[in-house]
């Protein structure tokens, strides 16, 4: 079921999409060469913690029932495309690295992911990075009340297919809310007359996740790492938002 929220719901997810947008900031600032990925972990769950908001995605359940997720954030590196624990792993120079970032504040929940480059990358790499983050504004943009959610699929699969990356088909965004994870899943392919109608108030987390090869991925033997299957670098952008009168409205940007 698609809930639809109420103008005192969005005031409250508007809050908790700041502390998202703030602490992904902060730790934007953080990524450079040398720098672990659990360094960036602890780092957020203090920020969020001095914001009295709860990092969600800390003890996750496993959608499978096997061990809930480690980390504060989710720090994918390279060919890791989502899901990645984070570590002792140390960021080196031409690595890049997507972090997701989610919390609970006052009963709602903020969701967002950015990629970022560590020091100098190929520019192909960066190209990935760019139409990726395009993409997700593309996405946003046909996020529109009176569309069908496919506009929003179909806007980013043409511009990434255009721009000759592939698009991730296992993993989509979602509905948000009270729970991080809420009706409708969002592919990010798909024809734009396909989908329920989009209404005012409906609070979506929409995320592409590009790759520079094939769109196939498969999981790590940790059981949460997703990874390109062909080992080429993957990149992940995503906003909260929600849709509105006079178009969509980004929750997670500063």
């Amino acid at each position: 079921m698609i809930y639809i929220k109420t103008p005192s719901e969005i005031k409250k997810m508007r809050k908790s999409g700041q502390v998202v947008a703030q602490v992904l900031q902060i730790l934007k600032r953080e990524i450079r060469p040398g720098v672990s990925t659990g360094q960036l972990n602890k780092l957020a769950e203090e920020e969020a913690k001095k914001r009295n908001a709860v990092a969600v995605f800390k003890n996750y359940p496993h959608p499978r029932g096997t061990r809930p997720f480690p980390g504060a954030i989710c720090a994918s590196v390279n060919e890791e495309v989502v899901h990645g624990i984070p570590g002792r792993r140390k960021l080196k120079e031409g690595d890049i690295i997507s972090i997701d970032f989610g919390v609970i504040l006052d009963g709602f929940a903020g969701d967002a992911a950015i990629t970022v480059p560590v020091g100098e990358i190929k520019p192909g790499v960066r190209k990935l990075i760019s139409v990726t983050e395009e993409a997700l504004m593309k996405g946003i943009e046909a996020a529109q009340a009176g569309n069908r959610l496919g506009a929003v699929s179909h806007a980013i699969q043409n511009h990434v297919e255009r721009a000759g990356f592939s698009v991730v088909r296992d993993f989509v965004g979602h509905g948000i809310g009270r729970n991080m994870h809420e009706d409708p899943p969002i592919p990010n392919y798909g024809k734009a007359e396909r989908g329920p109608v989009l209404q005012s108030g409906m609070a979506l987390a929409i995320e592409p996740m590009v790759n520079m090869g094939s769109y196939s991925v498969i999981t790590k033997m940790d059981d949460w790492t997703v990874v390109t299957i062909d080992g080429r670098p993957s990149a992940h952008f995503e906003h909260t938002i929600v849709v509105g009168d006079q178009g969509p409205e980004i929750l997670t940007l500063i």
